[in-house]
């Protein structure tokens, strides 16, 4: 067995070099061949037709980001599992909601998350606005229906305010609502990139921006064939690849469509920031990231990195953390 999964690591590595256009995988200091593989981060991710980005939609969306009383306890945020110090993550291998319950999965971070083509671990939804009123809803995390969420918002004539300047156009009879709420939630929301990391600044051309460990980290992890999950500006495919997590039972992807070619699938997490954002895997079982490359290696390429290697990847890893968004916590009405 551990014969026949080298084997298949080095014909992942083989034929990733022949359909990338590869001479071979090398080590020599010859780099410029990854340029074209890799993505720089742009400031903004696409802006959808229906919700255009204004200043005043993007502040309305960071007061309720950090709005604790449109929970069922009054005391759970957005902010709460994507806490701005923790990578906009929590840091801990489960979320703990509404009345100390623990959740199913890791919460992710939301950094670049409107780069994403699929939210959630198991892609229920396709994009933030879809995204932002489930864990409002949610039993387990906020525990607050709808239109109490709302009546509470409009019980403050300074959230009546901040909707009227974010929807200047709006005629209906009542401008404090769910969709204008997603909306604003979203558009915060894509605002929170981390552009110039190591690898962004290498990638446009500062050749000293990466260390010459986190290079040939960088040629592993393309020459093993990660690159064809972790790819695009967020480093994810935003696709759904079945994989056995240790200690997981979890179903994945399954428990959204039915289809059994989903059973155990999970959305490919972004690696921006992913030396931010440990544990790591959907159970936030596995504690560091080096044993998280491990596990990758063997799951999804039937490799098994040397411990130089691992090292070497671990510390392209760290050259994918970019600049953290300039965030003020808001002081709520």
């Amino acid at each position: 067995m551990q014969k026949k999964r080298i084997f298949r690591g080095l014909l992942v590595s083989a034929c990733t070099a022949v359909a990338l256009g590869l001479s071979a995988p090398t080590f020599a200091g010859d780099y410029d061949q990854y340029r074209d593989m890799f993505e720089p981060l742009p400031a903004l991710p696409p802006i959808p037709a229906d919700n255009s980005l204004t200043d005043e939609k993007v502040e309305l969306g960071k007061f309720l980001f950090f709005e604790p009383r449109i929970s069922s306890s009054g005391v759970i945020s957005c902010a709460t599992c994507h806490n701005p110090a923790l990578g906009w993550a929590d840091r801990i291998p489960r979320a703990v909601g509404h009345a100390g319950q623990v959740g199913e999965r890791n919460s992710p971070t939301v950094l670049n998350s409107g780069f994403f083509e699929a939210q959630f671990w198991d892609g229920r939804e396709d994009d933030l606005e879809g995204q932002a009123l489930g864990p409002i809803q949610d039993a387990v995390e906020m525990a607050m229906p709808l239109e109490e969420a709302i009546a509470r918002l409009e019980d403050f004539p300074e959230y009546i305010e901040m909707f009227d300047a974010a929807y200047p156009d709006y005629d209906g009879d009542n401008v404090v609502n769910t969709d204008h709420v997603a909306k604003a939630l979203a558009s915060f929301q894509r605002t929170l990139n981390t552009p110039n990391s190591d690898l962004d600044r290498w990638l446009v051309g500062d050749e000293d921006a990466m260390t010459e460990q986190q290079k040939r980290g960088m040629a592993l992890f393309a020459d093993n064939g990660c690159v064809a999950c972790h790819r695009g500006p967020a480093l994810t495919d935003s696709n759904f690849h079945r994989i056995q997590v240790p200690g997981s039972e979890d179903e994945g992807r399954y428990l959204v469509t039915g289809d059994e070619s989903d059973r155990f699938a999970f959305k490919t997490p972004t690696l921006r920031n992913v030396a931010l954002t440990y544990p790591y895997m959907n159970n936030g079982e596995t504690e560091t990231l080096k044993e998280a490359i491990e596990i990758m290696g063997q799951e999804m390429l039937g490799t098994d990195f040397t411990d130089d290697e691992l090292e070497d990847i671990e510390a392209f890893m760290h050259a994918l953390t970019g600049e953290m968004p300039d965030v003020t916590i808001p002081a709520l009405p």
